[in-house]
């Protein structure tokens, strides 16, 4: 197998038979997946952690690049033995790993990093292939084969390519190795742009279906101020991310990353409100973390573990569009588990067409779930208020079908 083989998403029809495989998803009346065991403390959720079969670890690039740019080999060293021993003792371990852009900095002349995409995805290209030769020589040397996945946003919110991204990662660790992901900066424009890593990590973390997700920064913890500010305490354990509006949550930390506190803690509610556990600390404490002690900040999952589709269509869709709901609708809707019908609706915002994803609010403005739309933005306003009979006797048997499928809309903590 080829170290450093990098992942190429065929188009749509090319994974036909992944969504055959993947039918359970459609059924009429199936479940999102039983819940996850709540953990109810810290130490909770670090034993699921030290017992996870399957982690994503994220690391960002201020740990393993130098401020200046240019790969720290030390610290990506430390960072390799560690996940090494945990694929020695036979669990299985993804890497999310920011860095390609800082490691071409230096080869570029360039003092700080880009601003200006061109100028940024150049770096990308220098940096990228020394960091994963770097990657590659440091797992071989420790007797394991590391495979290069790159990814855009495209490759997870098309239901093929995020099947296909799923089926190509589940490989490489049947296969014995490590994948490396990275968001393929080289070409992703500002509108197919992650933004940053930890939201892609929680993503993988969604796709390979892990047991736990490692996050990894120049801060070794949450605190409930800026780190800097005298009196400011670690937060060890959060029970609830969305409990969190009242902690003062910081941003980026250095000079060479794009991802902030925010970042991360976004990340960990996108992970817990799937049911996986979540740990925050800093490179320094990565074997600690993933040993479960008593190091960082650990997130409780609060959620269910979904199914495929439906955390595909919660996490890795962008809403074209938005349908504001009368009170009947939303209760049908958020509590019944009913399809939403056209007379339901009171307005449509956005210029989706059918078979977009779009947001379902309440008539405050509150988005509580997410559906694939069955018709374009033009007929749902001729529709909308009307009755499934009146529009069928006055347009035809086409208004028949409900305007969101219940089997293709979820709801949204």
């Amino acid at each position: 197998m080829n170290a450093d083989a990098t992942t190429t998403m065929p188009d749509e029809h090319a994974t036909r038979a992944a969504d055959v495989r993947d039918e359970h998803d459609h059924a009429e009346h199936a479940p999102q997946t039983p819940p996850t065991t709540p953990a109810v403390d810290g130490d909770a959720v670090r034993a699921q952690i030290r017992e996870a079969k399957r982690v994503v670890v994220k690391v960002g690039s201020s740990s393993i690049t130098h401020t200046s740019g240019g790969i720290n080999h030390e610290a990506l060293t430390e960072l390799v033995g560690v996940l090494a021993e945990r694929r020695h003792a036979g669990k299985e371990v993804l890497l999310v790993s920011s860095g390609a852009i800082s490691a071409g900095m230096g080869q570029l002349g360039m003092p700080t990093r880009p601003t200006e995409l061109p100028q940024a995805q150049a770096a990308a290209a220098v940096g990228q292939g020394q960091l994963m030769s770097a990657y590659s020589l440091l797992f071989q040397g420790l007797g394991l084969t590391m495979g290069q996945v790159l990814l855009t946003t495209e490759d997870v919110t098309r239901r093929a390519t995020y099947l296909n991204g799923r089926s190509t990662l589940q490989t490489l660790l049947e296969f014995g190795a490590v994948p490396v992901i990275n968001e393929n900066d080289t070409v992703a424009t500002q509108e197919i742009r992650f933004g940053d890593n930890d939201r892609l990590a929680a993503l993988v973390a969604h796709l390979v279906d892990a047991d736990a997700l490692i996050l990894l920064s120049d801060v070794d913890a949450l605190y409930d101020g800026p780190p800097s500010r005298e009196g400011t305490s670690r937060i060890p354990f959060v029970a609830d991310v969305a409990a969190m509006d009242d902690v003062e949550i910081g941003g980026t930390g250095s000079g060479v990353g794009t991802g902030g506190m925010r970042t991360k803690v976004d990340a960990a509610r996108i992970a817990t409100a799937a049911g996986i556990p979540t740990m925050l600390t800093s490179m320094p404490n990565a074997r600690h973390a993933l040993l479960g002690e008593q190091v960082g900040t650990a997130f409780a999952p609060t959620g269910r573990r979904r199914s495929a589709r439906r955390l595909w269509l919660a996490h890795a869709t962008h809403p074209a569009g938005r349908l504001v709901l009368d009170d009947g609708a939303v209760e049908a809707v958020r509590t019944k588990g009913r399809s939403l019908l056209h007379a339901g609706v009171i307005e449509a915002q956005g210029r989706f067409l059918a078979g977009d994803a779009v947001d379902l609010a309440d008539r405050h403005g509150h988005v509580f779930a997410r559906g694939l739309v069955n018709y374009d933005v033009s007929d749902v306003h001729r529709a909308m208020g009307r009755t499934t009979r009146d529009l069928s006797d006055a347009i035809g048997p086409a208004f028949e079908r409900s305007l969101v499928h219940r089997d293709h809309l979820v709801l949204l903590p």
